[in-house]
């Protein structure tokens, strides 16, 4: 179909931007923060370090994920670590304060996790004169940060938006929830937003920013305002991830519609998720699965690597920022149950 013609060529061109902004990333940074990032571990050494954990939103899924992969990973190592974890709730602030009281607490490593970092750039300031090493998941990389582990938003913005797409051939109405306090959730907005430019047909009735200290119940009562203001006039709901996209789900289920008439999209792959997509009375047709676990154990690995044993971080980090593969999962290629969603086969593999 055309769609997917122009999925692949908007795909390809979003990869070979990303690769040029990456590659641009690591040369513009080098300079100014090699010597901090050199500074921030030098003379770090420590067998069994006290990791400070600070969550953004410590009930999202994503969160309780990434915490698994990295408490598993050190089961499997047999590392004896400290590890301390604090919830923000949501909040930047709250986020910022945690990182400072993480810093003046003297704690070998700091991990930021999902976090909005705008507030915190002078508590990484601090961290970095402490000589005590942030990394982050799923954050965005600023500068203070040793590396951010995550996945390419812009991709699988592009692999879940192009398909809700093509799933309504090219014409119909859409409910979007964003989030703009989420750099990866921002990214994936305005490609949605680039690829509904690219579709006369395609409008957004409306377009709400989810409240991150509340996102299932606030998604779900705003979908059903929506729903009793526009009714059938919906053809579909993209959602920023999984579970507002299955709040979104739950109110179109209680208001009698099927996914023949609104289909939902999210982005996760959360196991929840992609079990509720098995139901065929769902409107849940699609998410993007994303690997936390592995996210989780990678960061532990570069901790062990850089402050356990003590190795420059340039020598064991590749770029400022890792990603993780994501496949497509629908409705029409479903993993059994035995296989993770971040391990399945993309939807759009020729393999």
């Amino acid at each position: 179909m055309r769609i997917n013609k122009v999925f692949a060529i908007f795909l390809s061109i979003l990869l070979a931007v990303a690769a040029v902004a990456c590659s641009a990333g690591q040369n513009n940074t080098n300079d100014n923060n090699t010597a901090d990032q050199e500074s921030q571990t030098k003379g770090t050494k420590k067998e069994n370090p006290t990791i400070a954990w600070i969550h953004m939103n410590a009930a999202a899924q994503s969160e309780h994920r990434a915490k698994k992969g990295f408490e598993e990973y050190l089961k499997s190592k047999k590392y004896n670590w400290e590890v301390n974890a604090v919830d923000s709730k949501g909040s930047g602030q709250t986020l910022a304060s945690n990182l400072e009281d993480a810093v003046q607490r003297g704690v070998d490593a700091i991990i930021v996790s999902m976090a909005d970092l705008r507030a915190a750039k002078a508590a990484l300031t601090n961290a970095q004169k402490a000589n005590i090493p942030v990394f982050a998941i799923d954050s965005g990389w600023t500068e203070g940060i040793i590396v951010d582990i995550t996945s390419n938003n812009y991709v699988m913005s592009s692999k879940v938006s192009s398909y809700l797409i093509d799933q309504l051939g090219g014409k119909g109405n859409i409910i979007a929830f964003k989030m703009a306090e989420h750099h990866g959730v921002r990214k994936r907005g305005d490609v949605l937003d680039l690829i509904v430019k690219e579709n006369p047909n395609i409008k957004i009735l409306e377009s709400h920013n989810i409240d991150y200290g509340n996102f299932y119940q606030d998604t779900q009562r705003t979908m059903e305002d929506y729903l009793s203001r526009y009714g059938d006039q919906i053809d579909a709901v993209w959602a920023g991830w999984d579970e507002p996209a299955m709040a979104a789900a739950e109110a179109i289920k209680q208001a009698g519609f099927t996914r023949d008439q609104i289909k939902v999209v999210g982005i996760d792959g959360h196991p929840p998720a992609v079990e509720e997509m098995r139901n065929e009375k769902s409107p849940l047709v699609a998410t993007v699965a994303q690997g936390f676990e592995v996210m989780g154990e990678q960061v532990a690995n570069y901790i062990f690597e850089i402050v356990s044993n003590g190795k420059d971080p340039k020598d064991v980090i590749p770029s400022t920022t890792i990603y993780v593969d994501t496949p497509l999962i629908t409705e029409k290629n479903l993993p059994d149950k035995d296989t993770p969603p971040y391990k399945a086969t993309d939807f759009y593999s020729t393999k």
